[in-house]
């Protein structure tokens, strides 16, 4: 008789339900374009900033400045835009997850049609190997094992069983239900075959509800940007305030307001670090090629300062902390309990792995059959004569395989009840190997039991009908990685909390916690707990809870929320389809790159290329020396900008001659750019930097004490460079000329000091990482050298060669104008090291010390 479910829809009701429902497919949220992601780097405050600088110097007629200015500009802003668009193609790697192509019935015959034009009502079928193209309930068939961990994280498979008629119509359950006929699109059925009633398709699904919520999330910005936008909002009035105090001197004195309020433009150019937005972008490229060195790729340069800041590390258990692939642990055999991993296994152990491949797929997807068949010894090749897939009815794999011509041996391979059952095992006995599935089951292990059924002639149509013999259990876990412990050991040394977030069942996350090395002092907190705590007492929890298990993919993201309400920056890590949205809303997401998901890298900020978790600290490591290093560049940056500054001023306001011209400006630009940029960036970090804990959220890039500091030594090097050139001008026999080129010499040096005293904090002066500096020193003195001994340069740059005895002076008063922080710093280091290796002090005869 023809029912539904062998008739499935007609071409005409399915074309109604496709007007209805819409295609199975996940909805195109409103994302950005090219010119939408332009429109939003071409508000960021540095790209401003650069841009405007830019401007101004074309106005004033500095073409060669202003085009400087904007070909930066337009670099770093093409960059961004380019990192930017591949974020949006998230939710398109969401889509294509599912299969494209679906076997469906329709008006009574099997076709082959595209997932997307899947509604409710369907009748696809599924079989090994297949992913599952909607929701629906499996209404006929085997049953079935689906790989869900795309979903719910956890690592075996679970057993989906045809629904009786009252399952059929009750509430649908969460993914990773063992035993339920539920089954989900996107996952991924590793044995058996099945008849599936689709329920829901496209956003309606499970796969569809995260890509849903990932859509309504944004990108927040980032510590770096928001610092960035209040350094330039700092600058901005500071340059206005002096533009006009500039104008009103010049005016006053010189009587010309308009060549006031131009001296007041220049000035104010000169005292714009415009370099801030180019080391940012040269910091951030280099940066990210030397995550790239250590195999991880980042999607979003801005989150590489945001890294050394992270105080809370979210870890999901499979494929970050585990392989993602189950292996055998333990067996149980009559003669004893032995480790898998054991140098030799005693002959029953092998004989039971053995069997268990009897019962094996002979070209196994099921993670389990691949972990067995890579144990046995001697397991079998070819096909058996016979199988028995699961049934609802006996829960395990039977295989025939004919052994002499007249002789055969069964082997089965499932639940242990299932098993138990098969063997007609007493109760005693039953209760025997309960206690030993409970002590598994403590350790974290699945297990499935084997049993063996050998004769000679015929063997039983239906396997339960066989005398099969109890041969023992097989514990199979997803092994910890092997860099794991030592890397959690280096993160909390580094004053990180690592949190680990799984889907996987109690028992084996506290096992795999356990034996990770994660503090379980204060237990463990499931989903169903989690859902049931107010707000307040949530805040607690998380802050002394370590591992959480049973957790929903929407519960992963509360997590991460919450956390950051807290005032932790996150790193999430993740490689499943559930973990896109968690990634996404935490300050720093972080994806497996050889088994994740497409989903969870577009969503994330780095892509770990090894799956190295160690490569995690690492890039922890780098981004406190970012930081370190960007702090200190723009230190620089700020303090050179004030010598430039105040000799375009002073002169003016001393009744001097001009000390600085625009080509002496245009050259020291030329310097500025590339020391900051590469000098400060080649800095080594800090041996310490791991030791310490990470940095407050609220603590900045660059902020007052780092402002006092940049002006303190941009002092030092003002008085040293306008000292020189007031003494030369008074100096007898001296022109302006030569007064100029003097003042010039030690302003020059005194800005390569700086350099030198700023980034050299460890290692040895000439060590190798300082090549680049000396590099740069070389060039510009090589250059300055020509500007005094070639007569067209020096007409050029307005001065003349001063004598022998006053450059020396010269130089010497830059390198102690830019150098006297260095060599303070070092004369205390050298203090500290000597009072730590002298001998402790003896006491005299009379006691006295």
């Amino acid at each position: 008789m023809e029912t539904p479910t062998t008739r499935g829809l007609s071409s005409m009701q399915a074309a109604e339900r496709f007007k209805q429902f819409g295609p199975n497919e996940i909805a195109r949220p409103h994302g950005r374009n090219l010119r939408r992601i332009a429109l939003d780097t071409l508000r960021e405050p540095m790209f401003l900033l650069l841009v405007g600088a830019a401007a101004l110097y074309l106005v004033l007629g500095d073409v060669g400045e202003g085009l400087f200015l904007l070909a930066g500009a337009l670099a770093s802003i093409g960059l961004v835009i380019v990192q930017e668009a591949r974020s949006e193609r998230a939710l398109s790697a969401l889509r294509e997850i599912a299969q494209p192509v679906a076997r469906v019935i329709r008006d009574g015959v099997e076709k082959r049609l595209p997932a997307r034009d899947l509604v409710p009502g369907d009748i696809l079928l599924i079989g090994e190997g297949e992913r599952v193209a909607a929701d629906g309930v499996l209404v006929g068939g085997e049953v079935l094992s689906v790989d869900e961990s795309a979903l719910t994280g956890e690592s075996a498979p679970v057993a989906k069983q045809p629904a009786s008629d009252a399952q059929a119509v009750i509430p649908e359950v969460a993914p990773g239900a063992e035993g339920g006929p539920f089954v989900f699109a996107g996952t991924l059925v590793v044995g058996g075959q099945g008849v599936v009633e689709v329920l829901r398709t496209g956003a309606a699904s499970a796969l569809g509800r995260i890509g849903d919520s990932m859509a309504q999330l944004g990108h927040e910005p980032t510590p770096l940007q928001k610092t960035a936008g209040r350094v330039v909002g700092w600058l901005g009035v500071a340059a206005v305030a002096f533009c006009g105090l500039v104008a009103l001197a010049y005016g006053v004195q010189q009587r010309d307001w308009v060549a006031g309020v131009l001296a007041g433009v220049t000035f104010a150019i000169a005292m714009i670090p415009e370099e801030f937005p180019m080391v940012l972008a040269v910091f951030l490229a280099l940066g990210a090629w030397r995550l790239a060195a250590h195999h991880v790729l980042v999607r979003r340069s801005a989150v590489i300062e945001t890294l050394g800041a992270a105080s809370v590390l979210c870890v999901d258990k499979t494929g970050t902390l585990t392989e993602n692939r189950m292996q055998v642990s333990r067996l149980w055999t009559v003669d004893g309990d032995v480790q898998a991993q054991s140098a030799t296994l005693p002959s029953s152990a092998t004989a039971l792995l053995r069997l268990a491949a009897y019962a094996s797929a002979s070209r196994p997807v099921d993670p389990m059959d691949k972990a067995i068949r890579a144990l046995a010894e001697g397991a079998p090749r070819g096909e058996p004569i016979r199988s028995w897939p699961l049934r609802r009815e006996l829960l395990a794999v039977v295989q025939l395989w004919k052994t002499t011509d007249n002789a055969y041996l069964a082997a089965a391979k499932g639940a242990p009840e299932a098993i138990f059952r098969l063997c007609r095992l007493s109760k005693e006995e039953t209760d025997r190997l309960e206690r030993v599935l409970q002590a598994y089951a403590h350790e974290g292990l699945r297990v499935l039991g084997v049993a063996s059924c050998a004769g000679v002639g015929a063997f039983p149509d239906q396997p339960d009908q066989a005398a099969f013999k109890f041969e023992g259990l097989v514990g199979f876990l997803d092994p910890l990685r092997s860099d794991v412990p030592d890397t959690l050991a280096a993160a909390r040394a580094a004053g990180i909390k690592v949190i680990m977030i799984t889907g996987d069942h109690p028992a084996t996350a506290l096992a795999i916690a356990r034996k990770a090395g994660f503090d379980t002092e204060a237990g463990i907190l499931t989903g169903a707990q989690l859902a049931a705590l107010p707000q307040d007492e949530l805040s607690r929890r998380i802050a002394q809870v370590r591992v959480f298990a049973r957790i929903a993919p929407e519960q992963k993201l509360t997590l991460v929320t919450a956390l950051r309400a807290s005032g932790e920056v996150v790193a999430m890590t993740g490689d499943g389809v559930n973990d896109a949205p968690a990634l996404e809303a935490a300050h720093i997401g972080i994806a497996m790159g050889r088994r994740g998901t497409d989903v969870a890298r577009e969503a994330a900020d780095l892509v770990l290329l090894d799956d190295s978790f160690a490569s995690i600290v690492g890039g922890v490591r780098l981004g406190r020396r970012i930081f370190a290093n960007l702090r200190r560049a723009l230190i620089y940056i700020t303090a050179i900008h004030l010598p430039i500054a105040g000799l375009a001023l002073a002169p003016l306001l001393l009744g001097w001659p001009p000390m600085l011209l625009p080509m002496h400006i245009v050259l020291l630009e030329l310097v500025i750019d590339p020391t900051c940029s590469l000098v400060f960036e080649a800095e080594p970090e800090d041996p310490s930097a791991m030791q310490r804990p990470p940095r407050r959220p609220d603590e900045l890039l660059f902020g007052p004490w780092q402002m006092v500091i940049a002006l303190v030594q941009g002092a030092g090097v003002l008085i040293g460079a306008l000292g020189v050139y007031g003494w030369s001008l008074v100096r007898p026999g001296a022109t302006e000329f030569e007064a100029r080129g003097a003042g010039y010499v030690a302003l020059v040096i005194g800005v390569l000091a700086l350099a030198l005293a700023d980034s050299a904090r460890i290692g040895r002066l000439f060590a190798p990482h300082r090549r680049v500096f000396w590099g740069i020193a070389g060039a510009v003195l090589a250059v300055l050298a020509a500007i005094l001994l070639v007569p067209d340069l020096t007409a050029i740059f307005a001065i003349s060669r001063p004598t022998a005895t006053h450059l020396a002076l010269a130089m010497a008063a830059g390198v102690l104008a830019g150098g006297w922080t260095g060599l303070g710093r070092l004369t205390h280091a050298r203090g500290k090291n000597a009072s730590a290796k002298a001998p402790p002090s003896r006491p005299l005869a009379n006691g006295a010390p």
